[in-house]
């Protein structure tokens, strides 16, 4: 395996990773304003109290989350500089701005309220603490989005300068910060960041009905899951989805017939649900396809020609198709499967049923991972799409590798990672297994495990 290879291995395991963090603090931290927003809208009456239990119980998994997210997140900023040092001396005038200013701005307003949060609520008037809350939110979210406005830049470059020595930097910040494909990742990636939040939320009071714990917690929790769940992933379908592809189809056609699999220019083109690409027939094998769609979805009409891979040459084509296919095709199957559930759930919730229907109880608990599965497979189709760029149109991935970072010497970083990572998570998932099977009501020293009866 050359250096290449494990450069862009490296980097896609400790993104990957790091993102399992952040995508359930940015969905979480709205969850948790609308429990205190409910919390100080029923200060009259007795739920306000399982209200503020609710979001303090949510609040600790948050914070578990967000130092999680920060430990794993440093090291990608090294990266940049050891295994992708060309693609920094090059770009670093420009991608360099928009996570400057995600540190100094909002991950400071996020981490200096969420202690406000965690630790003033006996100081603070209910309304002051509600609106650290806020701030966590408004911090957690715009640190999303200045991140994807360095990866949206990386997708659609726009407003920069080529310099006569090779290097790019921002010619028109507007433009950078304005970048139409940035607002849309941004609004698609921060709905998918509330379905994951909503699923776990969901699953955790699906798991205390379950148990036929007392107290109200697991009706608030599934009951805020549920409606949050389904108004993000009818969002996630459209507005944002739809825009997306059709923003994609426009900038990165190669994509798109990637994601597709559909290797000839076509007319009327389909939507293969199923199938398996065949690199070497340029065919899909055992496809089950719905006619015309696929032209329909991108141009508005069945009659549209989509081009294939066919129309561009092969050294444009994402260089790891199947992969490609693959990973668009599940995280539209798990969007499918969210939408669906979520509106059984909904259903249910609307008709005073979901609380004591235990046989939709089981797959709300089971699908809390699938948002997670669902969002890697969405980077890595945003991603693995954009290939063989690094800076789409400007910079080749080959171009962007450290070239005096040997193959041996990544791969020795990557194995640690691996195992330190492996650490990290056994101390995750025994940290917030007990926090949650201790309760939102428990005292801390009570850690004691209900069964789940069937």
């Amino acid at each position: 395996m050359d250096a290449l290879t494990l450069h862009r291995l490296h980097f896609a395991f400790t993104i990957t990773y790091h993102y399992l963090f952040p995508q359930l603090t940015m969905g979480l931290s709205l969850l948790i304003v609308v429990l205190k927003t409910l919390a100080l809208r029923t200060a009259d009456h007795d739920d306000s109290v399982n209200y503020d239990i609710s979001s303090r119980f949510w609040a600790k998994i948050f914070a578990i989350n967000f130092l999680l997210g920060v430990v794993t997140g440093i090291p990608m900023e090294f990266q940049f500089g050891t295994n992708w040092s060309e693609f920094s001396r090059r770009t670093g005038a420009v991608i360099g701005m928009p996570l400057a200013m995600e540190g100094i701005f909002s991950f400071f307003l996020e981490s200096a309220f969420l202690g406000l949060f965690l630790f003033g609520e006996k100081r603070l008037s209910r309304r002051m603490h509600w609106l650290s809350a806020v701030l966590v939110f408004v911090g957690s979210w715009i640190s999303g989005f200045f991140i994807i406005v360095t990866n949206a830049w990386m997708q659609h470059p726009v407003g920069y300068k080529l310099l006569p020595n090779g290097v790019y930097e921002v010619g028109s910040f507007r433009e950078l910060i304005f970048n139409p494909w940035a607002w849309i990742e941004y609004s698609h990636n921060m709905c998918a960041a509330v379905v994951t939040a909503s699923f776990v939320m969901a699953a955790v009071g699906a798991l205390y009905l379950l148990q036929r714990r007392d107290g109200p917690y697991g009706r608030i929790f599934l009951k805020l899951g549920v409606i949050a769940g389904i108004i993000s992933c009818v969002l996630q379908v459209f507005p944002t989805g739809d825009l997306h592809g059709k923003y994609t189809a426009k900038h990165q056609p190669t994509a798109i017939a990637g994601m597709e699999g559909l290797f000839h220019s076509e007319k009327g083109a389909g939507m293969i649900l199923l199938g398996q690409p065949n690199y070497k027939t340029q065919t899909i094998d055992n496809p089950l396809i719905v006619n015309k769609v696929l032209s329909f979805l991108i141009y508005g009409t069945t009659a549209a020609e989509v081009e294939g891979l066919d129309h561009f040459p092969k050294d444009q084509w994402p260089s790891t198709l199947p992969l490609l296919f693959y990973s668009y095709h599940i995280m539209a199957g798990l969007g499918t499967w969210f939408g669906a559930l979520m509106a059984v759930a909904a259903f249910l919730l609307w008709r005073g049923k979901l609380y004591s229907a235990r046989w939709i109880l089981w797959p709300i608990l089971l699908s809390w991972p699938l948002p997670y599965i669902a969002t890697a497979a969405g980077w890595m189709t945003a991603e693995i799409g954009r290939q063989p760029w690094l800076v789409y149109g400007l910079i080749r991935t080959a171009e962007g590798s450290s070239m005096h970072v040997s193959a041996s010497n990544s791969l020795f970083s990557l194995l640690g990672f691996l195992g330190m990572y492996t650490v990290l998570s056994l101390l995750w998932i025994i940290i917030v297994y007990n926090h949650i099977q201790a309760g939102p009501s428990a005292p801390k020293h009570a850690l004691h495990t209900q069964s789940i009866t069937v």
